[in-house]
């Protein structure tokens, strides 16, 4: 069974291997969730979104916005629902930093003018780990496991 810690550590590694999430701002009148690519900013848990100027949630957000972002990894083996807030920046060093060969796939250079840099400070996380597998499959089938047991201990609520 892993602790909240294990659990927490294994979603940054997930995050660092598979960063998609669904991000949304959590107010009501704009609070539908988007596919958005993040970047991860090794330990001081920041996430990172490249979009444009014209997306909704840039147009929506304002410094300190409420927003949640939620995750499923690449192997659907771990889940989670991020709460936090967003801001918009324009930083140029953090431009610099996180510039990629991806990131520069969509845009027309670090100084094309519909770049908006979305920073999501997480404060906290429900994270799910899968408890089936094939094994688990065959052990309640042959009556040896419970599988509500077996899903005990596969969650957790984390500060960031």
């Amino acid at each position: 069974m892993p602790t909240p810690a294990e659990l927490e550590k294994k979603l940054w590694k997930a995050l660092d291997d598979h960063a998609t999430v669904f991000l949304g701002l959590s107010n009501a009148e704009h609070g539908h969730a988007r596919p958005m690519t993040v970047i991860t900013d090794g330990d001081n848990r920041t996430l990172w979104i490249f979009t444009t100027k014209t997306n909704d949630m840039v147009e929506h957000a304002h410094a300190g916005s409420a927003a949640f972002a939620h995750y499923a990894s690449k192997g659907h083996d771990l889940w989670a629902c991020i709460h936090g807030n967003v801001s918009i920046t324009d930083d140029r060093a953090t431009i610099d930093r996180l510039w990629n060969s991806h990131i520069a796939a969509w845009y027309d250079g670090k100084d094309d003018p519909k770049i908006a840099l979305i920073r999501f400070d997480p404060d906290h996380a429900e994270i799910w780990e899968d408890s089936s597998s094939l094994i688990a499959g065959v052990k309640t089938a042959l009556g040896l496991s419970d599988p509500k047991s077996d899903a005990q201990g596969k969650k957790a609520t984390v500060q960031l």
